[in-house]
């Protein structure tokens, strides 16, 4: 079965989506790159709209998205009523966004992060279950609390 992940980011983030895309290629993972394309200036709803979309609508599971902070990406996803963004800069945050929030993308901060501690990060986010339980109660309050 082939594991799918999306992949966004703006400008910030390029160097670092070029550097995980191949890492998680290395490991099998089918990359579903919703750009940019090159580290030309770009505003980031432009490519985490999509992104969040086909999250929301369940046509992916889980994304990795990238920007300076790793703020505005995770803002513009979480407009979306079944995304989870968790702005990640250490692999326990990721790891718990995952066991107690069900988080579904990833937000790193390009600008605040290396390569290889945003890899750990992003390994740690994709292996690790939700642990369900108290926490699935919380996780559906979260989604049923809007309008």
């Amino acid at each position: 079965m082939t594991k799918s992940v999306g992949l966004g980011c703006d400008h910030a983030g390029y160097e670092l989506k070029i550097y995980l895309k191949k890492k998680l290629e290395e490991l099998g993972y089918n990359v579903i790159d919703y750009g940019v394309k090159s580290p030309e200036k770009v505003d980031y709803p432009d490519i985490i709209h999509p992104l969040a979309s086909d999250i929301d609508k369940n046509k992916l599971n889980k994304a990795v998205i990238i920007c300076g902070s790793g703020n505005g990406v995770a803002i513009t996803a979480n407009k979306y009523i079944n995304v989870r963004a968790a702005l990640c800069w250490k692999e326990e945050i990721a790891r718990f966004a995952r066991l107690h929030n069900d988080a579904n993308i990833v937000s790193l901060p390009a600008r605040f992060i290396g390569k290889h501690k945003a890899w750990m990060i992003v390994r740690e986010f994709l292996t690790t279950d939700f642990e369900g339980g108290r926490h699935a109660i919380r996780v559906k309050k979260i989604k049923n609390s809007i309008g």
